[in-house]
């Protein structure tokens, strides 16, 4: 798979999870929210979110961008409905992958100066 590539600047350049192997490994479950956002005219990252404020009045996600057009696409994740069927079928297409690529990398404070 042909997958993006960030610019030596861009954060996600450094990311295991955004390497070619991880985003194949990963594409099942971003197809899934794919196409629950395309019957719900939303993007794959509303779904998720929407998904992750679905889950428990708790959950509090915290999406980053530096885009104003990116920070409107993740607020209108608050309007997006999940029927109990939709919710259903991300949680049986997450626990049927393990998500390949950890979340940071382990030497993140010598590559960031954190």
């Amino acid at each position: 798979m042909e997958g993006p590539r960030f610019d030596s600047s861009d954060f996600r350049s450094i990311l295991p999870r955004f390497t070619p192997e991880a985003l194949q490994a990963n594409q099942g479950l971003v197809g899934l929210l794919g196409e629950i956002g395309a019957r719900k005219q939303a993007t794959p990252a509303q779904v998720a979110l929407a998904w992750l404020l679905a889950r428990k009045p708790w959950i509090v996600p915290i999406p980053g961008t530096t885009k104003p057009t990116r920070l409107e696409e993740n607020i209108g994740a608050a309007a997006i409905e999940l029927t109990a069927d939709a919710l259903g079928n991300i949680e049986t297409a997450a626990a049927k992958i393990t998500v390949l690529g950890a979340r940071y990398p382990e030497n993140i404070e010598r590559l960031t100066g954190i």
